[in-house]
């Protein structure tokens, strides 16, 4: 899939090659839970402990070249699946490998928590997002069982190009689909899509969206003088997938995008706030939940989630690990958590 160059590039970055297609890096939020800098988003919204995360993805290559993203030019893009295909064992077993290592320098930190490096060693949760498109791995629900069977709960995110793939997915602890631009004209801008026909694949995917039963999230990232209006058409979006929950993010200055857009399209957490609360005006079954300001990143959810004055939007790790592998139907309320105070920033 990758060519010496663009291998080199990555590695580079610290991202560490699986296989043939899949590679792993670790994100700054574990840094910084290690040196007790405080946890990412994740923690705050939903109980994710960012040092016993990793960060993977099951492919590099991807179907879009959205102007955002920190992704060099080099990185592959592809409509479809063209390479060999690496065994999902094989993946995960290399991919907690490369994290391990990746994380040893901590071990001998003075200024990283001895609990917190040892804790880090039993990776507890996976984000499927990292680079490219996991969800086109052709054997993504034996890896899903597989993390199910080591009590790796997964969150799985998707730039909505692959709509069956979403139909087909096996249930995962929450499934995110991004959502770039509220018309079709603009996400052909932001997006910069591969398929012709990437507006009718965006609106499938919502439609598969909303018929899961678990954990959804449909995340808009932020662009200032670019996608931050027409809440109006955003809302229509929105509802027609469903989401239990919504994340509103700031787009942030980093990685290649710095070659296509510049330090002013990335918005204040004040700007992020502002369009999220006019955003609410146009969802009547949606409420506000939190914010996370050094992420510039806020949470809405369903006010279905608000039980007895109280957010529900921690996850039930163990309980979704019982419901994962008894093989049944079970729902979104299934493995709900009472969210913390406002403790976790």
């Amino acid at each position: 899939m990758l060519t010496k160059e663009a291998k080199d590039e990555l590695t580079k970055q610290q991202y560490r090659i699986i296989g043939d297609h899949s590679a792993v890096k670790i994100c700054r939020w574990t840094k910084n839970m290690l040196t007790k800098k405080g946890g990412c988003y994740k923690l705050k919204f939903y109980g994710i402990q960012s040092h016993q995360c990793m960060q993977m993805t099951t492919s590099i290559s991807c179907a879009n070249r959205c102007v955002f993203c920190w992704r060099g030019y080099k990185a592959p893009v592809s409509k479809e699946w063209k390479w060999e295909i690496d065994d999902p064992e094989m993946i995960i077993k290399g991919s907690l490998e490369q994290h391990r290592k990746l994380l040893e320098g901590y071990g001998g930190n003075e200024k990283a928590s001895k609990k917190a490096y040892e804790q880090s060693k039993h990776v507890q949760h996976v984000a499927l997002s990292l680079t490219g498109e996991p969800i086109t791995y052709p054997r993504m629900n034996e890896m899903i069982k597989l993390f199910d069977q080591r009590g790796i709960s997964t969150f799985m995110v998707t730039n909505a190009q692959y709509p069956e793939q979403i139909r087909d997915l096996l249930p995962v602890t929450q499934l995110y689909v991004s959502l770039d631009a509220p018309t079709k004209n603009l996400l052909k801008k932001v997006d910069v899509p591969l398929f012709s026909d990437y507006y009718e694949r965006l609106l499938l995917s919502l439609d598969y969206l909303a018929k899961k039963k678990q954990r959804t999230c449909i995340r808009l990232t932020m662009i200032r003088d670019i996608n931050m209006g027409e809440h109006e058409r955003y809302a229509e979006l929105i509802n027609r997938g469903s989401p239990d929950f919504i994340e509103i993010k700031a787009y942030m200055f980093v990685g290649s995008s710095r070659e296509r857009l510049e330090m002013s399209n990335m918005p204040t957490h004040k700007e992020v706030i502002s369009f999220s609360k006019e955003l609410l005006e146009h969802l009547p079954w949606y409420d506000y939940v939190t914010d996370h300001v050094p992420s510039r990143v806020c949470l809405l959810a369903k006010k279905t989630l608000k039980r007895n004055g109280k957010w529900h939007t921690w996850i039930d790790f163990p309980r979704y690990q019982e419901l994962a592998l008894a093989g049944k139907e079970f729902l979104t309320e299934d493995y709900l958590k009472q969210t913390p105070g406002e403790t976790n920033e």
